[in-house]
């Protein structure tokens, strides 16, 4: 007998980036873009970056005599949207998994070779 499990909440998806790497938009209207990640949303797989899918936003006022406002906030973007991005040689790159001497597990960038974690 094995034993089903179901819930209504979707799945954590794996993600090659994390928050506070440096990234590159590689597609949409902010092609091009670099930022860094400030917020992580893996159940969606999503990302929020930095001056990057900037939206507006107005926003009616709560109290009595008190006036409305518009404010601006980054919207997330997909994760298959961006590339990890290398300040050192400034080019995007696609990412590897390696080991260190001491055998850890962490992040290259296939271009350069750089090691990020």
């Amino acid at each position: 007998m094995s034993k089903k499990t179901t819930s209504n909440q979707p799945a954590r998806y794996k993600m090659h980036v994390k928050k506070g790497d440096t990234v590159q938009v590689i597609t949409g209207s902010d092609k091009g873009k670099v930022g860094e990640i400030i917020r992580v949303l893996p159940k969606a797989s999503k990302v929020v970056v930095k001056d990057v899918n900037v939206r507006t936003k107005h926003v009616k006022p709560r109290q009595e005599g008190e006036s409305g406002q518009i404010t601006t906030f980054e919207a997330p973007v997909h994760s298959s949207n961006v590339m990890l991005y290398s300040t050192k040689e400034n080019v995007a790159s696609r990412v590897c998994y390696t080991f260190t001497e001491d055998g850890r597990k962490v992040r290259m960038l296939k271009k350069t070779g750089e090691i990020i974690d």
